[in-house]
């Protein structure tokens, strides 16, 4: 109930993704709103879709900590608590992504040895897909849990896109170990000694990224978000900027027709509609970020991908590996959130 559009996308979503057969979905919000809905989409009864009441709504205006504290009965909360209870394997929302960040910490809790979890997603590349993380989970961070997310992208990057030995850069104004801020530099030096199970190649400027000349990019939520929303502008505006050139006169025009499938290829490859949703990793339970402006199709992406995530059991992977690879991050970070 918490996106932009709310419940609109989230039932045309849920429409397409039954059509489908195959994966179960839980409605959560105000009942009689989304009986309402189905039923003007001509969605009958299903074994495969139930719908649980809640009397709340998170807003994007609510502090983060709202849903933990006094939206207890929002419908991101009671997601949640359906996940923990086992009820349902994972969350999708596009709602409050700071109220999603503290529902993970305070109702999943975080998975031993994590010290703060980043939200994952991967960019199309010259030679594959290449994983972010973080995209905005945390704005401000220490170098050691800057480490980890390298850490988090290299897993994510091995279960889900396959890669056996992830390389690994850290985000920065430039190639030379001098650049960069405090920051990036105390973490350089943490990733440079760390023998987890990827290569670190060291610093990576944001160019490297769509040139796919690393698999894991690590950064801050704050600048992993301002990338995010840069790439997706710039893929916006290129399809727009072909669509003029193309329609710029006859023979131009001919020429779109003869490039239709290349042109269509390229589009999908450079929607973020296609990805649906982001992980937040490193919490005790599988969750979905989406945009608050996600449609449909991107919410249906979304819940295709929430299940197979869960189906490759993407959290006991961290969990397990994280465990492995990270016995020494023994510390606790606080937990504590401005409201």
């Amino acid at each position: 109930m918490g996106g932009d559009r709310a419940p609109e996308p989230e039932l045309d979503a849920v429409s397409s993704v039954l059509a489908e057969g195959g994966v179960a979905v839980t409605l959560v919000g105000d009942e009689a709103q989304l009986r309402a809905g189905l039923a003007r989409r001509g969605i009958a009864d299903s074994p495969r879709l139930s719908i649980r009441h809640a009397t709340q709504v998170v807003t994007m205006d609510d502090a983060p900590a709202s849903p933990v504290r006094a939206k207890k009965d929002s419908s991101m909360r009671v997601c949640f608590d359906l996940v923990k209870s086992g009820e349902a394997d994972a969350v999708v929302s596009a709602g409050n992504s700071g109220a999603m960040l503290a529902c993970g910490l305070f109702v999943f809790k975080r998975l031993p040895g994590v010290l703060r979890p980043g939200i994952v997603t991967q960019f199309p590349t010259l030679k594959g897909p290449c994983v972010l993380c973080d995209m905005g989970a945390n704005v401000d961070v220490e170098a050691k849990v800057l480490a980890q997310f390298a850490s988090l992208g290299a897993i994510y990057s091995t279960v889900v896109v396959g890669t056996r030995r992830p390389r690994v850069g850290l985000l920065s104004n430039g190639e030379e170990a001098h650049k960069g801020t405090e920051l990036t530099r105390e973490a350089h030096q943490l990733l440079a000694a760390d023998e987890g199970p990827f290569e670190y190649v060291g610093y990576v400027e944001g160019r490297d990224i769509f040139a796919g000349e690393v698999d894991v990019v690590a950064t801050d939520g704050f600048t992993g978000n301002v990338v995010l929303k840069t790439s997706e502008g710039v893929a916006s505006a290129v399809v727009q900027l072909l669509k003029q050139a193309f329609a710029s006169s006859v023979r131009s025009q001919l020429g779109a027709l003869m490039a239709r499938p290349a042109l269509q290829s390229l589009r999908q490859k450079l929607d973020y509609e296609e990805t649906g949703g982001a992980p937040l990793l490193g919490v005790d339970g599988l969750a979905l970020v989406c945009h608050g402006r996600s449609g449909g199709r991107a919410l249906a992406n979304a819940i295709r991908g929430a299940a197979r995530f869960a189906e490759r059991e993407l959290v006991e992977h961290v969990r397990r590996e994280f465990a492995r690879w990270k016995r020494d991050d023994a510390a606790e970070s606080s937990e504590t959130l401005k409201a």
